[in-house]
């Protein structure tokens, strides 16, 4: 076996099952999990139609590149979405259909690292980080030989990368940036100006940028979407997209997490690459998914009804926590990041024994690193239920945090 793989840390999720080992929660009190960032609310009626009227394709053979339909279909929501300009991008050369967000990750971090020069530690790949982060951006950089270097997001820089405290000696190393806007667990959005300063830092020390933008159609000001990399690099007259890949999903924006559907997006030449790598790696997506998803992407009345969803949502939780709990201010994602006032560990496990609410431990979204490790002392609350669920949650949450007090 790969020795690689025993560089890979526990899954939050089985941490946060031997966490829960042993606890027998109240029998009488329905369970509700906030931990997982499963979107509950409905798919889209059309998109299940249109899954069961192309049934029979599902005995065609998918190319890997996608139909010439559903790249258009993302081409024009893209020049829609990020205000680009019109045709700077190209079904043909600027976009690639993927199997969910995920998949793409962990193998564009696989196609991109590049290994052949190193002969000593100095020359190690690096992958910058934020730090807490989606755990896929680690486990593809172990799997590709790359080491990791961590920027904490805390209250202190708003929970965004801040790029500027990062030395010169890592830029020289770095291969790969992964950003995440907006933020997993944080929701914090990075602005134009921070994404184009990343996009600066590129161009002086020749790596990569992977902004992993899954969350950015759950967001609460329907009148200010979080930017993206594509808009900040044509904001900036550059509509080449050089340097940059922006991913993209249904699962949030169109609650299809069980489609397994996105794409990503930008620099034509690392997408050419990239198309050759999943040629070999046996990942195209089948043609009725690739039907469904053109249905998908193509509509945006169902995205604006599921923002409303959540915006409903945000709104009577943090009414009934928000003189109990610290947070930010959600921006977008469907995720609040509350301080605890004792262990975050101990604050969920106790929460389970007592109220039967999962929620998942900061800290097993985090890495410990000189100043700490970011997520201690937080909790990730993903509302993703039902708003009438998440509004028994949170005030069992409450009650809970009440009994600490007493």
């Amino acid at each position: 076996m790969n020795s690689k793989l025993d560089l890979l840390h526990p899954y939050p999720f089985e941490r946060l099952k031997e966490l829960m080992a042993g606890i027998a929660p109240p029998a009488h009190l329905s369970p509700i999990a906030l931990s997982i960032g499963e979107p509950k609310h409905q798919s889209p009626a059309f998109v299940k139609q249109a899954l069961i009227d192309s049934v029979d394709q599902i005995a065609v053979y998918p190319t890997t590149k996608g139909s010439q339909a559903l790249r258009q279909a993302i081409s024009q929501w893209c020049t829609t979405r990020f205000k680009l300009a019109h045709n700077s991008i190209n079904p043909e050369q600027n976009v690639l259909p993927v199997t969910g967000t995920r998949e793409a990750l962990f193998a564009f971090t696989q196609a991109v690292v590049d290994t052949s020069a190193v002969d000593s530690l100095a020359k190690t790949p690096l992958i910058v980080s934020p730090n807490p982060f989606y755990q896929i951006y680690e486990g593809a950089a172990l799997l590709a030989g790359a080491e990791l270097h961590f920027l904490d997001c805390t209250l202190d820089n708003s929970f965004i990368p801040d790029l500027s405290t990062v030395p010169e000696e890592v830029w020289q190393r770095c291969q790969l940036l992964q950003i995440c806007t907006p933020g997993n667990p944080t929701g914090a959005v990075m602005s134009i100006e921070q994404l184009q300063q990343a996009i600066n830092l590129a161009d002086q020390y020749d790596f990569i940028i992977a902004s992993d933008e899954c969350y950015s159609e759950v967001y609460l000001d329907e009148e200010n979407p979080p930017p993206g990399i594509l808009e900040a690099c044509a904001a900036m007259g550059r509509h080449d997209y050089s340097r940059c890949i922006a991913f993209h999903s249904l699962s949030k924006r169109s609650n299809l997490p069980g489609l397994r559907s996105g794409f990503v997006a930008g620099d034509a030449s690392l997408l050419r690459d990239f198309l050759r790598y999943r040629t070999y790696h046996g990942c195209a997506m089948s043609m009725t998914t690739q039907i469904a998803s053109t249905a998908a992407w193509s509509d945006e009345t169902h995205v604006i009804d599921n923002r409303r969803q959540y915006r409903e949502k945000f709104a009577a939780v943090t009414e009934i926590l928000g003189d109990v709990l610290s947070f930010p201010d959600p921006q977008a994602s469907f995720y609040l990041w509350p301080e605890t006032p004792i262990d975050d560990t101990e604050f969920a496990a106790g929460l389970f024994a007592q109220q039967n609410v999962t929620l998942l431990p900061g800290r097993y979204l985090s890495r410990d690193t000189d100043s700490g490790n970011p997520g201690k002392g937080r909790v990730r609350m993903a509302l993703v239920a039902e708003t009438e669920v998440c509004i028994e949650a949170a005030l069992r949450i409450k009650q809970y945090l009440q009994s600490l007090a007493d």
